[in-house]
């Protein structure tokens, strides 16, 4: 029997429970993606991971989120398109407008201005370096 099989008459498993969530974003120049979510966005460094003597991914947090940017490798192409059909979403008791005004101010464009939702947030949606979508939202 396959290891993964189920018993049929097994109680079901609980269900999933998780207590934080952290992404990894493989990025096409590490040093860019690195100074745009300092610079830009606000991350600090938490870690910097080097293999033989080279960095090859920095740990980033900001409050309860951590972040990972990692230098891509480039196996599967240096042409691959990064960020399609994903998106992350910050939730922040910063000013929404404030925010998206920084990103403005240091040159960035983004993908929507900061708008009030039916369900009461305030959000903006803008894209780093390698296209990865990024939405800001007040909560609510």
């Amino acid at each position: 029997m396959s290891p993964l099989a189920m018993d049929r008459d097994a109680a079901p498993p609980p269900p999933f429970e998780a207590s934080a969530l952290a992404a990894s974003l493989s990025c096409t120049d590490l040093e860019v993606s690195l100074d745009w979510y300092q610079r830009v966005i606000g991350f600090a460094i938490e870690t910097r991971h080097e293999r033989e003597g080279r960095l090859s991914g920095v740990s980033l947090r900001a409050a309860g989120v951590t972040l990972l940017l990692t230098q891509d490798d480039f196996a599967q192409g240096t042409d691959r398109v990064k960020g399609t059909g994903f998106s992350l979403q910050f939730t922040t008791a910063l000013p929404v407008d404030a925010i998206a005004r920084r990103i403005v101010d240091d040159g960035g464009v983004l993908s929507t201005a900061p708008t009030d939702t039916p369900w009461g947030a305030r959000v903006f949606r803008v894209k780093d370096p390698d296209g990865f979508m990024l939405v800001f939202s007040s909560g609510a």
